[in-house]
């Protein structure tokens, strides 16, 4: 319906110019709000933006992802919007290939009424309770089936995203580390109807439906992303789809449907469900956050908040896992701003650093273990380059004198030049292939604030470490990218709000000498409602008040603006046989952060030892200088360096150097006392960690019961006077 007043889009966009993105300044800090405490929890906490609300929208005609891309592409219809690289005939990469916006919606569309086509038309329907829905219905945009997108990385993952928000379907992912039970489990539980995927992912599929006919009676439809060209190959798999009730298509076909047969989109409203995200978890069965267009919304406004761009739209890579919300976010983000998404032509870091050089994005988003390994690597070429000490001296020299520019604060969060040694780090960032990346953006698990400053200096970007989950649409919380103090997450954003609650069994509480600590609790307009079709999860994930338990233990510093640091988890936690509780999140965080040659750690424990023993993977980059430091050792094969650390000698002399590394910021019980090393021995494939590296407990342990019974078979090696 339209209102009696309405602005323009020009009028909107210099309005939103006038106001974003809200000066650093003004939300460098939280508040405690008065008289919000009560017994057992912290006061509440907003950002001393405005304490008095907190913020959904933008603008109020911007309430929609679909609202929002409409918006963007007023303004940016002829820019690049979504680019892979030419395949070259040697079967090299050459330039980015890129689709402008107005291709992109207008294939959106097409994608969008070809669904409903081949939905209508097929002859597989049933009963089901999803195929109620399968009828196009413009004035309905609150009931939908789930749409499930199965793929890696690339333009048909934006291009269903957008197409789901057009026609007010929700949507669902599956990814490859779930497994065959979890993915059957998912399409079990939302009665998915059509999944978009990979080519690759086709035959999966039928064998699943295959074995789980009755379960998977909803499954009618698979789009592949890919082209199915005439061949034997592929009519043989349309044939074994349709004997399992499945139609084949794949998207020139679809969307050729939707051309003949075009239907307008059905706009969603805020509370329309836009995806179904199942988390990754650390338990066995994922759970199904439901996010709304709200939600999601909330989530955008906040990044514009931050980081809006009056000109000259970003350009990015795609290449963290699409399935995973932080990476979701993102998209949504960019394309709403008119931004150029590169996507990557491989799937290993050396092909991610080719793409980069190739596409020359000004904003990079990473997770810890990828900032790790660019430090290990920059350090191995600069500051340890034992073997040209021209180049060491001047880039320790370098980086040395930008640590100290760094390290004063700046009012704007600008990057305070050197006059000498700028161009010398510039030169490293090209070097590297990043000489356009001006800022880059870590979340998903806690890092190493030293990283952030080595990093941050050595390429001379700058770096913001931001908090998020499943739960409220990744990030609503991030630090300045020139925080001149590292390691916290920021004050709140604008908006959520938060408080702690106290945790006596771990000896954190609201009243604690350095701050309030506890567990994070949240609540705003951008924390999702309910676990899909979980009632029992979501009851206990909120309290009577509404607030969402995190799960992670957070302190709130009052003498730095009331900024948030991640400390711990909270279920973390178990109990040795002298009746000592012990942290292990807390413990491997330390020793990750003091040992730069660790790159994995899994801390064990239990109630009828009185020590804890751990698995320990080793950084590959860094370990030969190690070994020629400390053991005068030119061991170079992996199997031998492994076999020779873990002699009892050498295993006890390179456990106490790990130990001595931490010093006092853990107890004499909170230290290893025996390790099993290996290189990368924790590993998504396994199952004891999850795609953004945290660790699966139960899993862990189970994995490792071998190797753990005979760590304490053999005893605290640090107590073995013998050695």
């Amino acid at each position: 319906m339209a209102s009696i007043v309405e602005e323009s889009p020009e009028e909107i966009y210099l309005s939103l110019q006038k106001h974003l993105p809200i000066k650093n300044k003004l939300t460098s800090s939280a508040i405690a709000l008065p008289n919000s405490s009560k017994k057992g929890y912290s006061s509440i906490y907003r950002n001393s933006y405005n304490p008095s609300k907190l913020y959904s929208k933008i603008h109020p005609s911007l309430s929609t992802l679909y609202e929002l891309f409409e918006f963007g592409y007023y303004f940016n219809s002829n820019r690049p919007a979504l680019g892979v690289r030419e395949k070259l005939k040697d079967g090299k990469f050459g330039k980015y290939i890129w689709q402008d916006y107005k291709t992109i919606r207008q294939r959106r569309n097409n994608f969008g009424s070809g669904i409903f086509y081949v939905l209508e038309n097929n002859p597989f329907k049933n009963d089901n309770e999803s195929h109620k829905y399968l009828k196009y219905d413009p004035l309905q945009n609150d009931k939908s089936f789930v749409l499930t997108i199965f793929s890696h990385n690339r333009p048909e993952w934006a291009l269903t995203d957008l197409t789901t928000i057009a026609y007010s379907i929700t949507n669902s992912a599956l990814y490859d580390t779930l497994g065959k039970d979890t993915s059957r489990y998912i399409l079990a539980l939302t009665v998915s109807p059509i999944i978009i995927c990979s080519k690759e992912k086709i035959k999966v599929l039928i064998e699943l439906k295959k074995i789980n006919q009755a379960e998977l009676s909803s499954l009618i439809v698979i789009v592949s992303m890919d082209d199915l060209e005439d061949s034997p190959e592929n009519k043989e798999l349309s044939l074994l789809a349709e004997q399992y009730k499945i139609m084949l298509f794949d998207l020139r076909t679809v969307e050729k449907f939707g051309e003949s047969h075009p239907l307008a989109p059905i706009a969603p409203s805020p509370n329309t469900n836009f995806t179904i995200s199942f988390t990754s978890g650390t338990t066995a069965t994922p759970k199904g956050v439901v996010l709304t267009h709200e939600n999601a919304v909330a989530g955008v406004s906040w990044r514009y908040t931050k980081s809006f761009k009056h000109a000259d739209p970003d350009r990015v890579i795609s290449f963290l896992p699409m399935a995973h919300i932080y990476e979701r976010a993102n998209a949504q983000y960019y394309l709403s701003s008119g931004a150029a998404i590169g996507y990557p032509s491989g799937r290993t870091p050396a092909t991610l650093f080719d793409d980069v050089r190739e596409l020359q994005p000004n904003v990079l988003a990473t997770v810890p273990r990828m900032l790790n390994k660019l430090e290990a690597t920059i350090k191995a070429l600069t500051i340890q380059n034992n073997s040209n000490p021209k180049i060491r001296d001047l880039f320790t020299k370098a980086i040395n004198e930008k640590l100290k520019l760094h390290s004063a604060p700046t009012e704007e969060d600008t990057n305070t030049a050197h006059k000498d040694h700028d161009h010398l780090l510039d030169s490293l960032r090209a070097k590297m292939g990043m000489s356009s990346v001006q800022t880059m953006s870590t979340g998903s698990s806690p890092i190493d604030p030293r990283t952030i400053r080595f990093v941050k200096a050595a390429l001379n970007v700058g770096i913001s470490n931001g908090y998020g989950s499943t739960e409220s649409f990744a990030g609503f919380v991030s630090s300045f990218k020139f925080d001149h103090n590292p390691g916290s997450i920021g004050p709140i954003g604008v908006s959520t709000e938060c408080r702690l609650k106290d945790i006596p069994a771990m000896n954190y509480t609201s009243k604690d000498e350095e701050g309030p600590r506890g567990e994070f609790l949240l609540r705003g307009p951008q924390i999702f409602k309910e676990y899909y079709k979980d009632p029992k999860s979501t009851l206990e994930s909120f309290d009577e008040d509404g607030w969402f338990h995190t799960g992670d233990v957070a302190r709130i510093d009052p003498k730095n603006g009331n900024k948030i640091y991640i400390i711990d988890r909270v279920k973390n936690f178990f109990k040795l046989s002298q009746g000592e509780f012990i942290s292990p999140e807390k413990i491997e965080n330390l020793y990750l952060s003091s040992n730069p040659i660790i790159q994995q750690v899994f801390i064990h424990g239990n109630s009828l030892n009185s020590y804890l023993v751990g698995i320990v993977g080793l950084d590959p980059l860094t370990i030969e200088n190690y070994l020629q430091s400390k053991f005068n050792s030119k061991l170079t094969n992996q199997s031998e360096i492994i076999a020779f650390l873990n002699e009892p000698q050498q295993k006890k002399f390179i456990l106490s150097d790990f130990n001595s590394a931490i010093g006092d910021n853990l107890q004499g019980f909170e230290k290893l006392h025996n390790i099993e090393i290996f290189f990368n021995p924790l590993t998504v494939e396994t199952g004891v960690i999850t795609p953004t590296a945290k660790i699966k407990r139960p899993n862990c342990t189970k994995f490792f019961d071998k190797n753990l019974k005979a760590l304490y078979d053999e005893g605290s090696i640090l107590r073995n006077e013998k050695l």
